[in-house]
């Protein structure tokens, strides 16, 4: 998730058939996920203009690929996370990622057992912070595209959509297999690396939950 400046990777690597068109498996397999992504972000109310390009270019990658929701689609692809915050807006639960080493909120990607964006955030949610009761809230809190660095094999950009769980301190989390350590962090004390990508997504978790 580490963000580098924006570039297209679009198109290079794709899983794609004989004639150099998507996987149709995959795209079958996906189906429900790219339907649901569109009639999603097709009804969503973006706060403001910057997210409002994002959700059109958003669907206008959905537009143009049918597999555009699949890590074995193009290499810029949908993915689903979700920020874990308190309910006084003071803390956030994140992730040291194991791959990006560094620290985010938790996320990945969609999976085609998944009925939709927001159950693939849940699962999301739920396996990388061990609460097995996390509920995620329903509404889009944000869009985000950052390309990758480190060991991403062969993705190169995720188009997020971000959503979030209001969950009491006291719950004790715990560390899965894909992150180096999950923790509490004050929202005005955020990991440096991190830092302003987090920040904006506090501040629009804030917003789309009235926190």
């Amino acid at each position: 998730m580490t963000e580098r400046p924006a570039t297209t990777a679009q198109g290079q690597g794709a899983a794609t058939d004989s004639r150099g068109g998507p996987e149709v498996d995959v795209v079958r397999a996906f189906a429900h996920l790219h339907a649901d992504a569109v009639q999603v972000l097709g009804a969503w109310s973006a706060p403001d203009a910057e997210q409002e390009r994002l959700r059109t270019a958003y669907l206008a990658h959905l537009e143009r690929h049918p597999d555009g929701v699949a890590k074995a689609g193009p290499p810029e692809h949908l993915t689903a996370s979700c920020l874990v915050i308190t309910p006084d807006g003071r803390e956030v639960l994140l992730t040291h990622h194991r791959r990006a080493r560094a620290w985010f909120q938790f996320g990945g990607h969609l999976e085609a057992t998944d009925a939709g964006l927001h159950a693939a955030a849940t699962r999301e949610g739920r396996e990388e912070s061990g609460i097995a009761t996390l509920d995620v809230d329903p509404v889009i809190v944000q869009l985000d595209r950052h390309t990758l660095s480190g060991d991403f094999g062969r993705c190169r950009a995720h188009l997020d959509v971000r959503y979030a769980a209001v969950v009491d301190r006291a719950v004790v989390p715990a560390t899965s297999e894909e992150s180096l350590d999950v923790a509490w962090w004050p929202v005005d004390a955020l990991p440096k690396d991190t830092r302003t990508e987090l920040s904006a997504l506090v501040e629009a978790t804030r917003r789309a939950l009235r926190l």
